[in-house]
């Protein structure tokens, strides 16, 4: 115990020496460059914005925080997060809202797109995992199907459902079936036979089979697919919501980059690293609660 909380420890520290020394490197990554003159004047309208979408502002003075790099440094992306964590909740139109209303959009898409895999994949990976015949007249079309990118699937949700936000909740849902259905067939296929003997002689009816032998035995696999599908969802929600556009934190990355706005940029990215991190563990405590031990 002693020796895990000392690795623990040691950890730790180590990983906050890496984060200072990044930090001191992006700090001077990112300072002012001296005796910088404002270009603005020799440059053509064409050049001006191609400057700005590269995060430089040619009519900045010399030496003043916009004529940097265009990266922000850590203190202005501190300030920024201070910022929209003070307010994370406002609306002000369709294209002003706070970073918390954006990701609950985002959440609540994947939510339902993920369940609704779920509930689809799931009980058809029992299916399949239970009956050699089902499997070979599936495998095929899941061979097919599971290597399609996601967002391959945009225009045509866009084209035959008509509604951007619902489209992006089917390409949730399409790329959260493969990783269940599979890891489900896996694990139910892969109960032992001694138990399934058992449960055969004391006659127990298949229901009650399912739910109490396989489903408890299978549970560490399903949940290593559920846990990949989540992972999943959240990295091709950001990508879907930059197509359809509207709501979500996909798409405030999309409109703050089409703002000129990098240091908002990099907030969002942080952000859903975050989110995903959090996500992942929440995943990752579930799987060890049920692991089944012999």
């Amino acid at each position: 115990m002693n020796g895990a909380r000392s690795l623990n420890l040691r950890a730790g520290l180590l990983s906050a020496l890496i984060l200072a020394l990044l930090l001191i490197v992006w700090q001077l990554a990112t300072r002012p460059a001296a005796g910088s003159k404002a270009p603005a004047a020799a440059m053509t309208a064409e050049q001006i914005e191609y400057a700005r979408l590269l995060g430089k502002d040619p009519g900045a003075k010399a030496g003043s925080t916009a004529g940097r790099s265009g990266f922000p440094t850590p203190a202005q992306l501190g300030s920024k997060v201070v910022e929209h964590l003070s307010h994370p909740f406002y609306d002000n139109g369709p294209n002003d809202k706070g970073i918390g209303l954006q990701l609950a959009y985002s959440l609540g898409r994947v939510g339902l797109g993920f369940a609704l895999a779920a509930l689809v994949a799931i009980p058809l990976g029992f299916l399949i995992g239970m009956s050699p015949l089902v499997y070979r007249a599936l495998d095929p079309f899941i061979q097919v199907l599971k290597p399609i990118s996601p967002l391959a699937w945009m225009p045509l949700a866009l084209y035959t459902i008509k509604d951007s936000s619902i489209s992006g909740i089917f390409v949730i849902f399409i790329c959260s079936v493969w990783p269940m259905l599979i890891n489900t067939a896996f694990g139910v296929a892969g109960v032992r036979r001694e138990w399934l003997n058992v449960a055969k002689t004391l006659e127990v009816s298949p229901l009650r089979k399912a739910f109490e032998v396989i489903l408890p035995a299978a549970a560490p696999t399903i949940l290593t697919g559920m846990r990949i599908s989540m992972g999943i969802a959240w990295l091709v929600i950001v990508a879907a919501e930059m197509l359809v556009g509207g709501t979500g934190i996909g798409y405030f990355v999309w409109n703050e980059w089409n703002n000129l706005s990098l240091t908002n940029v990099i907030f969002a990215i942080l952000v859903i690293g975050v989110v995903g991190m959090l996500l992942d563990l929440l995943f990752a405590r579930a799987q060890k609660a049920v692991t089944y031990v012999d």
